[in-house]
């Protein structure tokens, strides 16, 4: 979630407004790797924000397309490094018809009209290039329930109203009242630099502010709008907003920023308690 990085190695948006970085272990996994089925579970939940451009229906098929990490300067020895970048942002269901993201994700109604959501956007294969997905799996964002940006004081966050509703997933079950603790273990399921679903698991809460959390998550640019789970309930905690810078050169290509678990600032976590719109959820 890079301001200006993640915006030329994706495309031109504002949606890639904040920045991210690996701490400790990379524990990004892909959906058919990872070995805990409570969390395969949770990311059939979370939906990629994918530009109209970059979809092509096919009667009941459609396929998500994009350049892959390499062709966008990313070095060829990091992971994933052959998957396309198909997404902006990332979003999650809290509602038979409505989701959630980052409020820099959505500003209008016109992300509305350019961009769609996008449930299972995930590989088979760790080398897999374009994404089929079910087109009953894509879904537009046709009114904006409320919003917040606010740089003052971190609030960040978005609810659209889907076109329809979604029958074939659950609707997460999310925090109603009370924080979470500094310490708790935090799951984070998105879209890292637009790749396809990642679960990445083993962080912790590392302060409280007034509107946000701050978490060891590892997290990049097009994970802004992603859905942070507490590790031992499976509830929604928060949506990730912002964080550490993802990448820097190494030679002629780009390489993850790799931090130590308790250093460099941490990725900020919109609280879902303090999200307008969700009271009758």
């Amino acid at each position: 979630m890079k301001i200006a990085l993640l915006i030329s190695l994706v495309v031109s948006t504002s949606a890639f407004a904040t920045k991210d970085v690996i701490y400790g272990e990379d524990n990004r996994v892909d959906v058919y790797a990872s070995k805990d089925s409570a969390l395969v579970e949770l990311s059939r939940s979370t939906a990629a924000m994918v530009p109209v451009s970059g979809l092509k229906t096919k009667g009941a098929e459609s396929v998500v397309t994009g350049k892959t990490l390499i062709s966008r300067g990313i070095c060829e020895s990091e992971r994933f490094a052959k998957q396309i970048s198909g997404a902006n942002c990332s979003g999650f269901l809290l509602g038979e018809d409505t989701l959630v993201t980052a409020g820099h994700c959505i500003k209008d109604m016109t992300d509305c009209s350019k961009y769609r959501w996008v449930f299972d956007y995930k590989v088979d294969s760790e080398d897999q290039g374009e994404v089929t997905v079910p087109t009953t799996s894509v879904y537009t964002c046709t009114k904006i329930v409320a919003r917040q940006l606010n740089q003052m004081n971190g609030d960040d966050y978005a609810v659209v109203k889907l076109d329809r509703k979604v029958s074939d997933r659950r609707v997460l079950a999310f925090r109603k009242s009370g924080k979470l603790k500094v310490g708790e273990g935090v799951v984070v399921i998105g879209h890292p630099t637009g790749l396809p679903t990642k679960i990445a698991d083993n962080a912790s809460v590392r302060s409280l502010s007034g509107k946000y959390f701050v978490a060891n998550l590892d997290t990049y640019g097009g994970n802004s709008g992603s859905a942070v789970f507490n590790a031992k309930t499976g509830e929604v905690e928060g949506i990730l907003v912002r964080g550490e810078n993802d990448y820097n050169m190494a030679g002629s290509c780009k390489v993850s920023n790799k931090c130590e678990a308790n250093k460099c600032r941490g990725e900020d976590v919109t609280y879902i308690t303090g999200v307008e719109g969700l009271k009758s959820l």
